[in-house]
């Protein structure tokens, strides 16, 4: 078992901002943006854009889907302006049940992520109306909150004014703590659904997708993008859709996740004596957004640290994720930062006060989320799609973690399969 060091990385500026932006500044009391589906017009454009197959197999079929065919379903783009405070940020990602959100700002003052430059202009007479400049989830906003090396627990439980100060802070300046948010990706409505995958299986989560784009009609990923409006193309849409057509796979989806070779033995972990505040400083220099919760048991190591536990295994005990903290109230946050981890995940689904995770309709279950060595790819996908989960602890016939398999994973086996 490997020890994890937690070093805070080096952290460089990808974007820069003129002086004196003026932007209506976004409060509690906007009106946020409302959840639609595509127009027709939309969906007849995107149709359109999408060959007609006349292939002879149902995996060639699946090979000519574009990027286009997966968000007909999907709502209207809600993002933030940049002078929103990470606490009106957080109210957004509660009220919208989303796991992230665009951040925009005035056209032509700043440096998109990665050096993009993402614009949505009016669709009749092209004139720009805003720019992303990136995308915010909640574990920027929890890295921005354990960002000082020096912070303290006993401070977390007696002064409540410093976190109330951190939650102020513009949410443009918490742009790139994560490494994901170093760039911001759009993928054109023609791009094939390989070339998707392919870009999703190195561990980016989402992207833009533009409607009615201005720019050249290339498919493929893009920095450069002018549309009206975009949607938001996930991991989890891109498992969702493979799940509903794992019948044209040739039977990949049947097989085991040792056999497809889908399972990853390196499993960061937390214990059950790490403090909430300890497991978020930890997720922040992993770069990741959830983490095992294992029995301590009668094991010597600093329960700060995140352990490696190489397919070693040991007793599951529950998940820790940054998205089960966006719907505390800020009083109720500032309790639980000096709790354990396990704690915390027993209190989350007895709690009034926190909000119900994305497409569940109760809060989330205690009960970890697993699979085996045995279990088929397509079970593994059922209950990552069913639970809405990123990741499946892969367990022992004891109940022992000794892997995990990933949105990542799932998408890079089955990109091989239909190659």
């Amino acid at each position: 078992m490997k020890m994890l060091s937690i070093r805070s990385p080096l952290r460089s500026s990808t974007f820069s901002r003129a002086s004196s932006i003026s932007l209506l500044v976004h409060t509690p009391s906007q009106t946020l943006p409302k959840s639609t589906t595509a127009t027709k017009t939309d969906m007849q454009e995107i149709m359109q854009r999408s060959p007609t197959s006349s292939s002879s197999t149902p995996k060639q079929r699946l090979r000519e889907q574009r990027v286009g065919d997966l968000i007909l379903h999907k709502r209207r783009l809600v993002d933030v302006p940049h002078t929103a405070s990470l606490a009106d940020t957080m109210n957004v990602l509660v009220t919208n049940r989303v796991l992230a959100v665009p951040v925009a700002a005035p056209p032509g003052r700043w440096i998109g992520a990665g050096g993009s430059m993402i614009l949505e202009a009016d669709q009749e007479t092209g004139a720009v109306r805003k720019q992303y400049i990136g995308i915010v989830t909640m574990l920027d906003i929890l890295s921005h909150i354990a960002e000082d090396g020096d912070y303290d627990v006993q401070k977390v439980r007696d002064d409540q004014r410093d976190l109330g100060k951190k939650m102020a802070t513009p949410v443009s300046l918490v742009i790139g703590h994560n490494l994901e948010g170093l760039s911001l990706w759009t993928f054109n409505p023609n791009t094939s659904i390989l070339d998707c995958m392919e870009v999703l299986s190195k561990g980016i989560h989402r992207a833009l997708v533009p409607i009615d784009s201005h720019m050249e009609n290339i498919a493929g990923v893009e920095l450069v993008e002018s549309a009206p409006s975009y949607r938001m193309l996930t991991q989890m849409d891109v498992v969702q859709f493979l799940k509903d057509h794992s019948s044209e796979m040739e039977g990949i989806a049947t097989r085991s996740i040792r056999e497809v070779g889908a399972v990853s033995r390196h499993v960061y972990v937390i214990t059950d004596q790490t403090k909430v505040i300890e497991a978020i400083k930890c997720m922040r220099v992993a770069m990741i957004n959830a983490v095992p919760i294992v029995a301590s048991e009668d094991f010597e190591h600093d329960h700060s640290q995140l352990l490696d536990l190489e397919g070693e295994g040991r007793k599951l005990m529950g998940t820790f994720s940054a998205t089960d903290l966006r719907g505390c109230h800020l009083a109720t946050l500032q309790s639980w930062l000096s709790a354990t981890a396990l704690d915390f995940t027993e209190k989350i689904s007895k709690s009034p006060l926190c909000a119900v995770g994305p497409g569940q309709g109760s809060a989330r279950p205690r009960e970890p989320v697993t699979c085996t060595d045995g279990s088929s790819l397509a079970e593994a996908m059922d209950k990552a799609v069913e639970k809405h989960v990123h990741r499946v602890w892969v367990v022992d016939q004891q109940g022992l973690l000794t892997g995990v398999v990933s949105l990542t994973d799932m998408i890079r086996v089955l990109r091989v399969a239909i190659a």
